[in-house]
């Protein structure tokens, strides 16, 4: 069993946790500049947040309205403990459920084999988004 969980959420109730998990990782860890974390599109987007047993956010991730899935991250503390594939799962689950046909992603080239794993396949050359190497990768739903 494991020690955390997954919640299907929005960014009107969860603003807070899942911007701390973002800060940490993109803006901190990884330097992404403040201005291109965060946008619009987190309004619109379905977020899933996972958190411990204590209820501290460890990860998350969105899902736009046009099938895009953006902004994973897993706090560095929880890497390799399957936090990383419990908020893909919920983020296919939650596409399918929706109705969308095909999901597009823009991978930070380290990840690539990880979304390949779960089914994704890079489209076109690698290019560079926010000073890091990334992957345009899509994956059609049955």
């Amino acid at each position: 069993m494991p020690d955390f969980s997954i919640l299907i959420t929005d960014w009107a109730h969860e603003q807070a946790r899942l911007s701390r998990v973002r800060r940490a990782v993109f803006i901190d860890e990884q330097g992404v500049p403040e201005d291109l974390e965060w946008d619009a599109d987190d309004a619109g987007a379905v977020h899933l947040l996972a958190v411990d047993g204590a209820g501290q956010a460890i990860g998350c991730a969105r899902l736009l309205p046009d099938g895009h899935i953006g902004r994973m991250a897993v706090l560095p503390a929880w890497l390799g403990r399957g936090v990383g594939w419990a908020l893909l799962a919920a983020v296919l689950d939650t596409a399918q459920a929706r109705g969308h046909g095909t999901l597009r992603l823009s991978a930070q080239t380290h990840a690539a084999g990880f979304y390949a794993r779960a089914g994704f396949v890079a489209v076109g050359r690698a290019y560079e988004e926010a000073g890091i190497p990334h992957v345009a990768m899509q994956k059609r739903l049955s």
